[in-house]
C-alpha cells in the first residue's frame, strides 16, 4: 500500500479548474504532481508554481503550465508534504531542502493542504530535525550561534558534499528533541544574523490529507482556519 501516492491522488481532487496552484517538494507531493499532470492532460485548465527545481522539472515534462514567482499576487491553493505535524497543525518541512521556496508558497497561498503518510503524524514536533537555511557567507557564525543556544545543528552535506539549496544557500539541521519550546527556537532562530528561514511551518494548513497503511485516507480539516 503507498500511502504516499494516496494522499497525493486525493489532494489532487481539490485542483479546480482556473486556480493558480502552489506544487510541492518531495516523495508525496511528486505523487501529486503526477496526478495534476493527468488532469491537465484531461483537461484541467490551471497554472502552477513550482517549489523547487525538482518540481519544475518534473511539471514541465507532465506539460503543466507553469508561472514564477513574480507573476502572482496571491496562489489559490498549496498542496506540500511534511516532516512531521502534530494536532495543533504545526509542522517541520525541509528534509528534501526547499523550505524556503515552500514557505514563499504558502505564505502566498488562500489554502494550503498538507499531504502525508500516517507515519508523519507526531504528539510533540521535534524527533526530525528542524532545517535551517542559512548564507554561506557567515555560516560558521551562524551554526556557533544556533550551537550556543544548544540547538545541536549538523550542517547538511549530501553526497560527501555541503549541500547547497536551490537558492545557494547551506542547510543547518538542528536536533532538538521531540516536545521543544516551538516559539522559543522560532524567535531565537529568527534573529540569528544569515538565517534565511526556518522549517517551522505554524498552523499554516487548511486540511491535512494523510494516507493510511489500512489504504484508508483520512482527510483532518484544521476548524482554527
Amino acid at each position: 500500500m503507498d500511502m504516499k501516492k494516496l494522499a497525493g491522488e486525493k489532494a489532487a481532487e481539490y485542483v479546480k479548474d482556473g486556480m493558480v496552484v502552489g506544487l510541492g517538494t518531495g516523495s508525496t507531493a511528486h505523487h501529486m504532481v503526477n496526478a495534476v499532470g493527468e488532469m491537465v492532460k484531461n483537461g484541467l485548465k490551471i497554472q502552477a508554481i513550482p517549489t523547487s527545481k525538482a518540481t519544475e522539472a518534473q511539471a514541465r515534462e507532465l506539460g503543466i503550465p507553469l508561472l514564477t514567482i513574480d507573476e502572482v499576487e496571491y496562489i489559490d491553493l498549496a498542496i506540500d508534504g511534511v516532516d512531521e505535524i502534530d494536532p495543533q497543525f504545526n509542522a517541520i518541512k525541509g528534509g528534501g531542502g526547499a523550505l524556503y521556496r515552500e514557505k514563499v508558497v504558502a505564505t502566498l497561498a488562500k489554502e494550503v493542504i498538507w499531504i502525508m503518510d500516517e507515519s508523519k503524524l507526531v504528539d510533540k514536533i521535534g524527533a526530525f530535525h528542524l532545517p535551517v537555511e542559512i548564507a554561506q557567507y557567515g555560516s560558521k557564525q551562524a551554526m556557533a550561534k544556533m550551537e550556543e543556544y544548544g540547538f545541536h545543528p549538523v550542517l547538511r552535506v549530501r553526497d560527501g558534499k555541503t549541500f547547497v539549496t536551490d537558492n545557494g544557500n547551506f542547510i543547518a539541521d538542528l536536533h532538538l528533541g521531540a516536545g521543544f519550546d516551538i516559539q522559543d527556537v522560532r524567535e531565537k532562530i529568527s534573529g540569528i544574523v544569515g538565517v534565511l528561514e526556518h522549517g517551522l511551518f505554524l498552523n499554516m494548513c487548511k486540511r491535512m490529507i494523510v494516507g493510511c497503511a489500512s489504504g484508508e485516507v483520512k482527510v483532518i480539516e484544521n476548524s482554527a482556519i
